[in-house]
């Protein structure tokens, strides 16, 4: 399962454009805890910690234990991240209270183990979906999916219904969408047909003759 990260969080009463650049300038993060039956509280995090803990973390959606100014703490789900466009630098986080009855949904990576047997035959093992939306417990919560791939042959599909579920966490997503799927490539459908050997040549030559003129042929009729 996720860890969970603790964080302390200031109170804040500032507000502004001019303000929060300031407050990002001084090392903070502006930030807002919502949710929980509570009124909305602005509060600001340490960017340096923040990053830190974004950084460990498979994503970004993390279960977070919030210090609270009073000595409260209170459970929170990070659910948005909004980042500068240029820099990338995070300008603002959302925290989402929560309890150990409330269902979050989160996106979290596909991770592929093993490797599919369709690829040692020359396949191409092609990713569609990076990422899925699931909805579990905080309790229940994991840092990534995982999805087998080493019975995949040339041709075979892996859907959402065949990824490792743990127990309590559910997709979002129907279950025949398609995670990813071993392309056929040249080199597979030559290893599956058996082309490249002596008879396949042949073949080849064989039936270049009999079923077409070659360009001898040709340039004989177009002399005569």
């Amino acid at each position: 399962m996720a860890k969970t990260y603790s964080l302390k969080a200031e109170d804040r009463k500032r507000t502004g454009t001019g303000v929060l650049k300031r407050m990002r300038r001084e090392g903070f993060i502006p930030s807002v805890v919502y949710g929980g039956g509570s009124e909305n509280r602005n509060v600001k995090v340490d960017s340096k910690e923040f990053r830190d803990m974004i950084v460990q973390s498979a994503s970004a959606n993390i279960l977070v234990d919030l210090e609270l100014e009073g000595g409260a703490r209170q459970l929170a789900f990070v659910k948005d991240l909004q980042h500068d466009p240029l820099s990338g630098t995070i300008l603002h986080a959302d925290f989402l209270a929560v309890n150990e009855d409330t269902e979050i949904t989160a996106q979290l990576p596909v991770v592929f183990t093993g490797e599919a047997k369709g690829v040692k035959l020359g396949g191409q093992l092609e990713q569609m979906l990076y990422n899925i939306e699931i909805k579990c417990l905080p309790k229940d919560l994991p840092e990534t999916i995982l999805g087998e791939v080493s019975d995949l042959a040339v041709g075979d599909v892996l859907n959402v219904g065949g990824l490792q579920w743990p127990e309590g966490v559910s997709p979002t997503l129907a279950e025949d969408v398609v995670v990813a799927l071993v392309a056929k490539t040249r080199v597979a459908l030559s290893e599956a047909s058996g082309e490249g050997g002596p008879g396949g040549e042949e073949g080849g030559a064989d039936g270049g003759a009999e079923g077409g003129d070659t360009k001898e042929d040709a340039g004989q009729g177009a002399a005569e």
